[in-house]
Protein backbone atom coordinates (compact mmCIF):
# COMPACT_ATOMS: atom_id res chain seq x y z
CA UNK A 1 0.00 0.00 0.00
CA UNK A 2 1.17 3.20 -0.86
CA UNK A 3 0.37 6.03 0.88
CA UNK A 4 1.18 10.19 0.51
CA UNK A 5 0.60 13.16 1.81
CA UNK A 6 0.68 17.18 -0.13
CA UNK A 7 0.15 20.21 0.67
CA UNK A 8 0.54 23.04 -1.01
CA UNK A 9 0.71 26.81 1.40
CA UNK A 10 0.64 30.54 -0.10
CA UNK A 11 -1.11 33.47 0.91
CA UNK A 12 -4.37 32.82 2.14
CA UNK A 13 -4.25 29.41 0.65
CA UNK A 14 -3.66 26.09 2.31
CA UNK A 15 -4.67 23.14 0.14
CA UNK A 16 -4.23 19.37 1.70
CA UNK A 17 -4.52 16.47 -0.07
CA UNK A 18 -3.99 12.42 1.00
CA UNK A 19 -3.83 9.26 -1.41
CA UNK A 20 -3.64 6.01 -0.80
CA UNK A 21 -3.11 3.40 -3.48
CA UNK A 22 -4.21 6.42 -5.92
CA UNK A 23 -7.36 6.80 -3.80
CA UNK A 24 -6.87 10.80 -3.51
CA UNK A 25 -8.95 12.46 -0.91
CA UNK A 26 -9.10 16.70 -0.36
CA UNK A 27 -8.46 17.05 3.47
CA UNK A 28 -9.95 21.01 3.93
CA UNK A 29 -7.75 22.80 6.89
CA UNK A 30 -7.74 26.33 6.79
CA UNK A 31 -5.12 28.58 6.34
CA UNK A 32 -3.25 31.02 9.58
CA UNK A 33 -5.25 33.93 10.20
CA UNK A 34 -1.78 35.88 9.50
CA UNK A 35 -2.38 33.78 5.80
CA UNK A 36 0.60 31.83 5.68
CA UNK A 37 0.99 28.91 6.90
CA UNK A 38 -1.70 26.26 8.34
CA UNK A 39 -4.07 26.80 10.83
CA UNK A 40 -3.73 22.83 12.28
CA UNK A 41 -0.16 22.41 13.49
CA UNK A 42 1.75 19.50 12.74
CA UNK A 43 1.56 18.05 16.57
CA UNK A 44 -2.23 18.02 16.39
CA UNK A 45 -1.94 16.37 13.13
CA UNK A 46 0.14 13.69 14.67
CA UNK A 47 -1.93 12.81 17.80
CA UNK A 48 -5.32 12.74 15.45
CA UNK A 49 -3.50 10.50 12.80
CA UNK A 50 -3.18 8.05 16.23
CA UNK A 51 -6.85 8.57 16.86
CA UNK A 52 -7.54 7.74 13.18
CA UNK A 53 -5.74 4.46 12.95
CA UNK A 54 -7.41 3.56 16.21
CA UNK A 55 -10.82 4.39 15.27
CA UNK A 56 -10.71 2.80 11.81
CA UNK A 57 -8.25 -0.47 12.71
CA UNK A 58 -11.28 -1.15 15.93
CA UNK A 59 -13.86 -1.09 12.83
CA UNK A 60 -11.82 -3.25 10.71
CA UNK A 61 -11.03 -5.70 13.26
CA UNK A 62 -14.41 -6.02 14.79
CA UNK A 63 -16.09 -8.23 12.37
CA UNK A 64 -13.22 -10.41 12.59
CA UNK A 65 -14.21 -11.58 16.16
CA UNK A 66 -17.59 -10.77 15.16
CA UNK A 67 -18.30 -8.11 17.53
CA UNK A 68 -20.31 -4.90 16.68
CA UNK A 69 -19.13 -2.04 17.07
CA UNK A 70 -21.30 1.16 16.85
CA UNK A 71 -19.15 3.98 17.99
CA UNK A 72 -15.40 4.32 18.94
CA UNK A 73 -13.91 7.89 20.59
CA UNK A 74 -10.51 8.30 21.04
CA UNK A 75 -8.72 11.02 23.03
CA UNK A 76 -4.98 11.33 22.66
CA UNK A 77 -2.59 13.77 24.37
CA UNK A 78 1.32 14.36 24.22
CA UNK A 79 3.40 17.70 25.89
CA UNK A 80 5.62 19.06 23.28
CA UNK A 81 7.93 21.51 24.75
CA UNK A 82 10.68 23.83 23.10
CA UNK A 83 10.78 24.42 19.08
CA UNK A 84 12.70 21.53 17.53
CA UNK A 85 11.99 19.36 20.65
CA UNK A 86 10.74 16.09 20.33
CA UNK A 87 7.27 15.20 21.30
CA UNK A 88 6.70 13.49 24.58
CA UNK A 89 4.57 11.42 27.29
CA UNK A 90 2.17 10.40 24.42
CA UNK A 91 -0.74 8.82 25.77
CA UNK A 92 -4.68 8.43 24.63
CA UNK A 93 -8.09 6.96 26.08
CA UNK A 94 -10.55 5.26 24.07
CA UNK A 95 -14.15 4.05 24.49
CA UNK A 96 -15.43 1.91 22.49
CA UNK A 97 -19.71 1.54 21.97
CA UNK A 98 -20.88 -2.14 21.54
CA UNK A 99 -23.81 -4.74 22.68
CA UNK A 100 -20.92 -7.18 23.16
CA UNK A 101 -19.37 -8.32 26.72
CA UNK A 102 -16.95 -6.14 28.18
CA UNK A 103 -14.33 -8.42 28.08
CA UNK A 104 -14.57 -9.03 24.66
CA UNK A 105 -14.33 -5.20 23.59
CA UNK A 106 -11.61 -4.68 26.50
CA UNK A 107 -9.07 -7.93 24.20
CA UNK A 108 -10.25 -5.98 20.95
CA UNK A 109 -8.99 -2.50 22.42
CA UNK A 110 -5.48 -4.19 23.63
CA UNK A 111 -5.44 -6.70 20.46
CA UNK A 112 -6.03 -3.16 18.46
CA UNK A 113 -3.33 -1.23 20.20
CA UNK A 114 -0.59 -3.86 19.28
CA UNK A 115 -0.99 -4.05 15.48
CA UNK A 116 -2.35 -0.72 15.13
CA UNK A 117 -0.04 0.75 11.93
CA UNK A 118 0.83 4.20 13.03
CA UNK A 119 1.07 3.35 16.98
CA UNK A 120 3.93 0.50 16.08
CA UNK A 121 5.46 2.85 13.51
CA UNK A 122 5.72 5.32 16.40
CA UNK A 123 6.96 2.65 18.63
CA UNK A 124 9.81 1.58 16.32
CA UNK A 125 10.92 4.69 15.48
CA UNK A 126 10.67 6.27 11.85
CA UNK A 127 13.30 7.04 9.43
CA UNK A 128 12.20 10.15 7.53
CA UNK A 129 14.61 11.45 4.79
CA UNK A 130 14.35 14.30 2.43
CA UNK A 131 14.80 13.04 -0.82
CA UNK A 132 14.47 16.42 -2.98
CA UNK A 133 14.73 20.11 -2.07
CA UNK A 134 13.54 23.49 -4.48
CA UNK A 135 13.76 26.72 -4.75
CA UNK A 136 11.50 28.74 -7.07
CA UNK A 137 11.66 32.09 -7.73
CA UNK A 138 8.71 34.93 -6.51
CA UNK A 139 6.02 34.66 -9.06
Amino acid sequence: MKVSANLVSEFEVHKTTVQTDGSLKQITIAPKSAGLGSSVNGAELLLLSIATCFCNDIYREAPKRNLKVSGVEVTVTADFGAEGEPGTNFQYSVNVISTDSPEDIQDLIHHVDKIAEIHGTLRKGANITLTQTKNEQHR
